[in-house]
């Protein structure tokens, strides 16, 4: 019960309190008046009746108060302790059960700092291979320095890595400086023609996919059915892809056209705009642009709409092309 005179708890002795304490123990008794003005006394073991006169208190010895006072606060104590005991028994077991459910195994990773260091603890616990999906085209210097930061450790363990880069990809002299640098029984590059979104997967059992357009955030997935589809995916993405060292392939005979022009003629054929076709192709909408230009001075097209008619006469497209979808400004007579 709280002392209201007082204003602390009966486990509690307040200044007053332990200075006629203190008395007691001096002169061996106290009036039992002195204790009016601290009620708490009363209800605490510091005192006992004097066997000579009710009106007199004398001081138990201040070891045997302290035992007295302790014993019900350790009592509390062990109770508190027997209920945590008897709640960690029962809820810690359901943790661990939900733990493995298959809806707790797909993690939100927030920010550029939280994915990075998460991928970066896989790559110290990777044990046979890295699958990485990379779409674009030139990769910056510094992501490239940071990559091969984190592949070179991987490859002294033997770690098997593979990339699936664009064909524009092919162009960048950092991009092939870090091939250079590792060792191609360990390191395999292919590209295609186009790629779906960035993906990494660590010896099939953790996958890493964009949550946002912009990249700030990531999906850390470790449910055992769902990489497996992805590591599938990206194997079928693999043997559709061109080894780096190879030549890519080029139209048919008669049309002087690189592989990548006849990328973007078939986009154009399907009727992309050339933003999209940038996207798709990644490379900048600028370079897109200077490709068509070079397909229409190769076919001698005059406008984009006599290009069409010429890239199927020219056997580079297969049947009717869409009408051209070009940036909004006022289209050239033909």
């Amino acid at each position: 019960m709280p002392s209201h005179e007082h204003g602390h708890s009966a486990d509690e002795l307040c200044d007053e309190a332990l200075a006629l304490y203190t008395q007691a123990l001096t002169t061996g008794r106290i009036a039992r008046a002195a204790t009016a003005t601290a009620p708490c006394l009363l209800d605490s073991a510091l005192f006992t009746p004097d066997p000579h006169d009710s009106l007199w208190l004398r001081p138990a010895p201040p070891s045997a108060a302290l035992a007295q006072l302790l014993h019900p606060l350790a009592r509390r104590v062990l109770d508190q302790v027997r209920a945590i005991d008897v709640l960690a028994k029962a809820l810690v077991p359901l943790a661990s059960t939900m733990d493995d459910h298959p809806s707790h195994t797909v993690t939100v990773l927030d920010g550029r700092a939280t994915i990075q260091a998460s991928i970066d603890g896989c790559a110290r616990e990777v044990q046979e291979e890295i699958l990485t999906l990379q779409p674009g085209s030139t990769r910056p210097p510094q992501k490239l320095q940071v990559a091969l930061a984190g592949t070179l450790p991987t490859a002294d363990r033997g770690v098997r890595v593979r990339h699936i880069y664009q064909h524009s990809a092919r162009y960048s002299a950092g991009l092939k400086a870090y091939v250079a640098q590792l060792p191609s029984d360990l390191l395999q590059v292919r590209t295609m023609e186009q790629a779906i979104d960035r993906l990494i997967i660590f010896d099939r059992r953790v996958a890493y996919l964009p949550a946002n357009p912009d990249r700030s955030a990531a999906l850390e997935i470790r449910h055992p059915g769902l990489v497996q589809y992805l590591a599938r995916m990206y194997d079928l993405l693999w043997t559709l892809g061109t080894p780096f060292g190879d030549t890519l392939p080029t139209t048919a005979p008669g049309a002087p056209v690189t592989a990548v022009q006849q990328s973007i003629a078939r986009l154009l054929a399907a009727g992309c705009t050339d933003q999209s076709i940038a996207e798709k192709l990644g490379i900048s909408v600028r370079t897109c642009r200077a490709h068509i230009a070079k397909l229409m001075q190769t076919l001698g097209a005059t406008t984009r709409t006599h290009l069409g008619a010429l890239l199927v006469r020219s056997g580079i497209v297969e049947g009717p092309v869409a009408p051209p979808q070009t940036a909004k400004r006022p289209a050239t007579p033909e």
